[in-house]
């Protein structure tokens, strides 16, 4: 995916007033198959894999035995005994060892990388279900939020998956690779606006949606990002990093993450410091300008005093300093 088709600007309208197609072919698409699948795992993940119905998707973690965070992923239930794991790119390597690690004490399970044989392409925007329903079989209205199903998408074989990662309501399709170009261009044939990195970055910190490498890593726990509530202690079976959250769930965690919003047009950067007086308290992890709202925001690391809604720090943007705010996250929501 290239960093932009057009301009940032546009292609990030274009989501919000109408639709966009990324091409988030580089995600990792792992099958985990077999009759111990959904007993699998509920050990490998910090979720209750088991419960997903089937047809329906979770948000999910895969943490370390620290309790840290390897990746975060949508689980989605294909059968009873067949799930389909997405996993960000970078990721890939890490998520398919962990999982084949795992799956050799868990019985009769097959975890199968298959990201090389598929092409996912998100349609996103108020108007992307729309103008999608005009090349698939399928009635994309029977399909509620965190689903899956499949279909054809310009007569081509489909997983058609309600999901995204804009804040905006769509569709996530996955392809057999060789039938990439032919539906990205029938997508924009329809009118739908091709959309670059730049743009998916400036949608999802909108949206308040973390980015792995920026919100997580492996120096991070869910309890810090805000993610307290994917983890599932209550269950009785055990699941990897199980003892050491509930230990991380019994501690005042510091530092944590929070959303920030300024005024002016100036923004604040990853990596840039953030201040109280003359002391460093935390450092932002993702900002820009928004395009919807016009006014900075981000999302960093503070100390869990400074971490209060409504708390005034500054962000020390290349010798400058602005004023910020902590807020609630997100800082959009669509209005349906």
């Amino acid at each position: 995916m290239p960093v932009r088709y057009t301009s940032d600007l546009a292609e990030h309208e274009a989501v919000r007033t109408n639709a966009g197609v990324f091409d988030i072919s580089h995600m990792a698409e792992i099958f985990v198959s077999g009759p111990q699948a959904a007993t699998f795992l509920d050990y490998a993940l910090v979720i209750q894999s088991s419960a997903i119905a089937i047809g329906k998707a979770k948000y999910a973690l895969i943490c370390n035995a620290q309790g840290h965070i390897i990746d975060d992923l949508i689980v989605y239930r294909l059968a009873e005994d067949q799930f389909l794991v997405i996993a960000n790119a970078g990721n890939r390597e890490p998520v398919v060892s962990a999982l084949k690690e795992r799956a050799v004490f868990q019985g009769f399970v097959g975890v199968e990388d298959r990201s090389d044989d598929f092409a996912l392409l998100a349609v996103q925007g108020p108007n992307a279900v729309a103008l999608l329903q005009k090349i698939t079989d399928k009635d994309l209205s029977t399909l509620s939020y965190y689903s899956i199903d499949e279909g054809t998408v310009d007569g081509v074989a489909s997983y058609l998956c309600r999901t995204g990662y804009t804040g905006e309501d769509g569709f996530e399709v996955l392809i057999p690779a060789d039938k990439a170009v032919q539906v990205f261009n029938a997508l924009i044939e329809l009118g739908i606006q091709p959309c670059g990195l730049a743009a998916r970055d400036t949608l999802r910190l909108e949206a308040g949606m973390p980015l792995y490498g920026h919100e997580l890593n492996l120096n991070i726990n869910p309890y810090q990002a805000g993610l307290g509530r994917v983890v599932k202690l209550e269950r009785d079976e055990d699941f990897v990093g199980k003892s050491a959250l509930a230990e991380l769930a019994k501690q005042e965690v510091s530092p944590v993450l929070v959303g920030l919003v300024g005024t002016g047009k100036r923004a604040a950067r990853a990596e840039y410091p953030i201040l109280s007086g003359e002391n460093q308290i935390g450092e932002v992890t993702s900002g820009a300008l928004s395009p919807t709202l016009g006014y900075p925001v981000a999302m960093g690391y503070v100390a869990k005093e400074f971490a209060q809604i409504g708390d005034e720090v500054e962000v020390d943007i290349r010798g400058t300093r602005l004023a910020m705010t902590v807020v609630k996250l997100p800082f959009y929501k669509r209005s349906k």
